[in-house]
């Protein structure tokens, strides 16, 4: 409790409210809720009260497995701060790091940590070592199960719960539950109960704008919105690595506090960069997907999509970065006439328009919104 009141948690979120008393009665779980609903306090919460109320014994006693590293730094980040006043102990286990890091978390397994948090191709590399004990882990967590299908992990997730017990509890979050997420929920949990938390729609607090705009109009009015906007915090998403190194030379260039992330930064690069853009160091930071999903950085102002998504749930996730935790916040997309098939898509997954900005005079004449026109090879979701 003390955990929890230094953290300045008062009221449950809706998630929080009905998942905490079904995992503390130990039954299998099925979230679905989006991004930013305060899911990672509904499994870590009742999983440390669970450790403290059981008999102490050494051992591995929960596991969770996440996408990426950044994600689990975050879920170990908000586990310390739960657990600051117990005795319960967490490691963080993902690639991209030295030796030493691997030694170190080598050790730590051997020795028992209570809760671990890892990337699957990590876990892989330890398992193959042959040191790791999982036979005391009573409770099992797949976060963001949606994205890690997305990335090709089922192999390696099928192969690491091959090493836990069957006698356990296992807890699945996902954004959405589409027919590869429901059969892999058939094959590890048992009689689980499902929680359904506004599926696949942004926070009413999220002022969402677009513009419909050529690719050479992009940079010019992306300069003109940030103009105004001196003190706010803000997060720009582009769909290639490229184009994210090009737009944050040129926001630098235009004299504003701008910092870049992508999967060419070696890990500590990445998590200076995050920690500069937590601490509002950074005014801006430009990425790619790598941050899109499970990236919790408070105060968010703006999102502005740079490009148009490829996806209508990935449109979700981006914008999910800006009103978390009850707080407002403003979205905006730019569409370019081979983009507006998919802002269409996304539009119908919404349920309703996007108001379409008006382009300033001084960036000439904006081609006009009419997907059915702009044509485009329409895909089918992945």
């Amino acid at each position: 409790m003390e955990g929890i009141d230094s953290l300045g948690f008062t009221i449950p979120t809706p998630i929080q409210e009905q998942a905490i008393p079904v995992i503390a009665e130990g039954k299998d779980l099925i979230g679905s809720a989006q991004t930013g609903t305060g899911k990672t306090a509904a499994f870590l919460l009742p999983i440390t009260d669970h450790i403290l109320r059981k008999e102490p014994r050494s051992g591995i006693k929960a596991l969770v497995i996440v996408p990426t590293r950044e994600l689990a730094v975050q879920i170990d980040q908000h586990m310390e701060g739960l657990s600051y006043f117990t005795s319960v102990s967490s490691l963080a286990i993902y690639g991209g790091t030295d030796g030493a890091t691997f030694t170190r978390e080598k050790t730590a397994l051997i020795s028992g940590v209570d809760v671990v948090v890892c990337t699957p191709g990590r876990m892989i590399a330890h398992l193959n070592m042959g040191y790791v004990d999982f036979s005391s882990i009573k409770t099992l967590v797949l976060d963001e199960a949606d994205r890690m299908l997305d990335m090709g992990f089922y192999d390696d997730i099928m192969k690491i719960i091959s090493h836990v017990p069957e006698v356990r509890q296992t807890l699945l979050f996902s954004a959405t539950i589409p027919s590869d997420i429901k059969q892999l929920a058939k094959k590890v949990l048992h009689d689980p109960f499902e929680i359904n938390i506004a599926l696949s729609k942004p926070a009413e607090k999220i002022l969402q704008l677009a513009y419909s705009v050529y690719d050479t109009q992009k940079l010019p009015l992306v300069k003109y919105l940030l103009g105004t906007s001196k003190g706010r915090t803000i997060l720009i998403f582009c769909s290639t690595k490229s184009s994210t190194k090009l737009l944050s030379r040129e926001l630098q260039k235009a004299g504003l506090e701008v910092q870049e992330i992508h999967s060419d930064l070696e890990q500590k690069e990445r998590e200076k960069v995050m920690r500069g853009f937590r601490n509002k160091e950074i005014q801006v930071l430009v990425a790619t997907d790598v941050v899109s999903r499970g990236i919790d950085v408070e105060n968010i102002d703006l999102v502005l999509n740079y490009d148009v998504p490829n996806d209508a749930e990935d449109y979700i996730h981006r914008i999910g970065r800006t009103a978390r935790a009850e707080a407002s916040g403003v979205a905006i997309t730019f569409i370019n006439p081979a983009g507006q098939w998919k802002f269409a898509e996304i539009e119908k997954l919404l349920g309703k328009p996007v108001h379409k900005g008006t382009v300033p005079v001084q960036f000439g004449e904006a081609p006009e919104y009419n997907p059915k026109k702009s044509g485009g090879f329409r895909r089918s979701r992945r």
